[in-house]
């Protein structure tokens, strides 16, 4: 069993940064591929960024390439989601996810085999 611990999140003005972190215990960490993901109020939950176990590929959403980055400390066990130049519809409850295949994370599966409770993330215009 793995439990993830997201923190970091707040309100910040648009055009701020926050930087998330995901701590994992449990199991061992590697080689989890490990994921963000993120609901806002009335919408689906959507992907967001995804790292693979070892830290050598990560993908992004559309939406969030070129602002944010996804990168891990498999010595802390722990992943963190830097969000730079936020927009007022980056505001959502952000949650982080593992999982044995990054594919499995990329493509939005809802049956990942680990979920965080979730950090605010709101953005002020």
């Amino acid at each position: 069993q793995v439990l993830l611990v997201e923190s970091g999140g707040g309100l910040v003005q648009a055009g701020g940064s926050l930087r998330l972190s995901c701590a994992a215990s449990g199991r061992t960490f590697m080689p989890l591929a490990m994921g963000w993901f993120r609901q806002a109020p009335g919408k689906e939950r959507e992907f967001v960024a995804v790292i693979t176990g070892t830290g050598g590929s990560t993908d992004y959403a559309d939406s969030v390439k070129g602002r944010f980055t996804i990168s891990r400390d498999n010595a802390k066990n722990t992943v963190y989601l830097q969000m730079n130049s936020l927009k007022p519809e980056d505001t959502a409850v952000y949650v982080c996810a593992a999982d044995q295949t990054a594919w499995r994370i990329r493509s939005g599966a809802g049956n990942l085999d680990y979920w965080g409770q979730g950090t605010q993330v709101t953005v002020s215009s």
